[in-house]
């Protein structure tokens, strides 16, 4: 079931007399109750892990560990709701991958229950990396934006 089924199921239970909703799919199973909170649930089916075999360099070869950024911090979202990168569809983004933002600034908004919630920077930093897509759901604590300190 893609993102956009899902929200027009959502909006159809919002407007229907339904009190519960309860849908399951092969991998997928969305719970709705109109008394609580949304839940849902995605599970998959285990997939078989690669074998993989390694062998020590000889010493003519060098192993390197990865670059990482040690100065790298994420900006998480502070709810449960839908990621949007602009104010709507047919504004520009809040930011992208290279600004560097002020604290306070808005970097995104987070919708939960029709309430657009604007996400600010705590701190001034530079965007490295946008994590999530426009219009995904994103859980509390979600990665959304890794960024570095300025």
């Amino acid at each position: 079931m893609t993102f956009k089924e899902i929200k027009e199921l959502i909006e159809i239970f919002d407007e229907s007399n339904l009190a519960k909703l309860s849908l399951e799919e092969k991998e997928f199973k969305i719970e709705l109750d109109k008394n609580t909170t949304v839940t849902t649930q995605v599970t998959t089916a285990p997939v078989a892990q690669p074998v993989v075999t390694t062998t020590a360099p000889t010493q003519t070869e060098t192993t390197s560990a990865p670059v990482v950024d040690t100065n790298a911090e994420t900006i998480n979202s502070p709810m449960v709701g839908t990621f949007y990168q602009a104010p709507s569809p047919e504004s520009p983004a809040y930011v992208k991958v290279g600004d560097k933002v002020k604290a306070n600034q808005t970097v995104c908004i987070v919708e939960a229950m029709k309430i657009m919630n604007e996400i600010q920077a705590e701190y001034d930093c530079e965007i490295l990396e946008i994590l999530v897509e426009d219009g995904q759901a994103v859980e509390f604590d979600t990665p959304l934006f890794k960024v570095k300190r300025v």
